[in-house]
Formats: C-alpha cells, sequence, structure tokens
C-alpha cells in the first residue's frame, strides 16, 4: 500500500521561505546539506502531523550567479492546511508582510503565496461567521 511521504517545492531563499512557513505554525524537522550535488533539502511540518511533510528544494547557485528563477512553481497547484483560526492566521501573515491574494470572506477559505510564489490554501477547521475586514476584503492579484 503507498504512503505518503511528502512535497517538494524549489525554493530561491531558504531563510524567507522558513519564516513564511513558521508564520503559519510549521517547523523544520530535518536539514540535508549536499555539497556534491549542490543542494540542500530542507523538510517542514506541522507539529504533531510530521508525517505530512514540506520538503523546500534550494538547488545552489553556481559561483557569481544569482538562483535559478522558477516560474509559476512549474505547473505545481498548491499547498493546503487547515487552520484553528483562519482570522488569526491571515493576521500574523499581513502583519508579517505577507499579501492575502484570496482573503477569507466566508471564514473560511484563503490563499496566500510563498516568497517563491508557491501558492497556499488556508482552509479554517469548522467555519468561522464572515467578519471585517476580511469579508469585504477584495482580491489580490492571483492564487
Amino acid at each position: 500500500m503507498p504512503k505518503y511521504l511528502h512535497t517538494m517545492i524549489r525554493v530561491t531563499d531558504i531563510d524567507a521561505t522558513l519564516r513564511f512557513f513558521e508564520l503559519l505554525g510549521l517547523k523544520e524537522v530535518r536539514r540535508f546539506d549536499n555539497e556534491a550535488g549542490r543542494f540542500t533539502l530542507v523538510f517542514v511540518a506541522a507539529p504533531g502531523d510530521e508525517d505530512a511533510q514540506v520538503e523546500l528544494t534550494y538547488n545552489w547557485p553556481k559561483k557569481g550567479e544569482e538562483s535559478e528563477a522558477y516560474g509559476g512553481g512549474r505547473n505545481f497547484g498548491h499547498l493546503a492546511y487547515r487552520v484553528e483560526n483562519i482570522y488569526e492566521t491571515c493576521q500574523r501573515l499581513m502583519d508579517a508582510g505577507v499579501t492575502i491574494n484570496r482573503p477569507p470572506r466566508d471564514g473560511h477559505m484563503a490563499f496566500v503565496r510563498t516568497p517563491d510564489g508557491i501558492s497556499v490554501e488556508l482552509l479554517q477547521d469548522g467555519r468561522l461567521e464572515p467578519a471585517e475586514p476580511w469579508a469585504s476584503m477584495p482580491n489580490t492579484g492571483v492564487w
């Protein structure tokens, strides 16, 4: 029987991406630097749900070059996380400078993006009543 292991996303800045996922409540569970292959893997997961990991893959740039830019997540759709309070989660992200691309107007669903543009869906555990400022907040960009 297959067992889910992780989802991999390519990142251009490990520190910025880790800060983003920490704002969501995920923690680094392990890290692997491969000098010969010139890459770093960092695995993050929600506490208590360590079997559902996201692998952050950072490919080291060649000397004198910048990190490769990854357009559109290479056809990747989105990650999804259930949160205890979507309003508090979105406020914490906004306070840290993260754009809420699709606000939780319905008290149930929102979308944000990682520093590399990977779409992340936030789903309320249950449903909250619509509340301001979220209920009247417009969409920003794409998700």
